[in-house]
């Protein structure tokens, strides 16, 4: 999948594949690859929160990832940072006060952006979940090769290669920046370089969710 702009970047990302609704049990559910890195989401929620993580004015969201082998580390809490911040910037979870969201995401195969495909698949379940959400979001990764190029959705192998891997969360009503997670070195001038890439690269994602949504609903009528 190949995105030209008047810039002169070339964006190239995976072949992208999500299913929503495909578990019974949660509230929302979705699947998202991107190349052979592949996510599961499920969304539990508006539901009765403890009273000790009780927010007054708003819903209280927990992030839970699942890897697919052994216990989480530090790495998969800093990534469920990541995911809560960038859900509460567009989630309107005011709307349900004194309430718990629960979000869960399963590896099935990490092959590199993992953290982008959370994202990825954390929107499409909560759009499956029918919550009410200001703007969509998506996850697009960067990774800056040693020469400089930048390679936008890379693979495990890429991204061990290179210099540094930024993440960017983008929204989908004026493509600003709702969240980035960077790691390694890098200029001024290549992070802006990154994000401009990123926000091209989105406006391609945001068509796959409109796609990918369009032929669910088309098989229902």
């Amino acid at each position: 999948m190949e995105v030209c702009s008047s810039d002169g970047f070339n964006v190239t990302l995976r072949e992208f594949g999500c299913e929503q609704c495909l578990l019974s049990r949660p509230d929302g559910s979705s699947s998202f690859i991107q190349g052979d890195t592949s996510v599961l989401a499920a969304v539990y929620g508006p539901a009765e929160v403890k009273v000790s993580k009780e927010i007054y004015d708003r819903a209280t969201l927990e992030v839970v990832i699942q890897t697919k082998v052994g216990l989480p580390s530090v790495k998969e809490r800093s990534q469920e940072q990541c995911v809560r911040e960038t859900c509460e910037a567009s989630l309107l979870s005011s709307l349900h006060p004194r309430s718990s969201l629960t979000l869960i995401l399963q590896v099935l195969h990490n092959d590199g952006s993992l953290l982008s495909c959370f994202l990825n698949a954390a929107c499409m379940a909560f759009m499956d979940a029918g919550l009410p959400m200001s703007c969509l979001f998506c996850g697009v990764t960067c990774a800056i090769a040693s020469d400089g190029q930048v390679i936008t959705d890379p693979t495990a192998t890429q991204e061990k290669e290179s210099r540094a891997l930024l993440t960017f969360a983008i929204d989908s009503t004026e493509q600003k920046v709702l969240m980035s997670s960077t790691k390694g070195s890098f200029s001024v001038h290549e992070l802006q370089e990154c994000i401009a890439i990123s926000q091209m690269a989105s406006e391609k994602i945001f068509q796959f969710y409109r796609e990918s949504v369009q032929r669910r609903y088309s098989k229902t009528l």
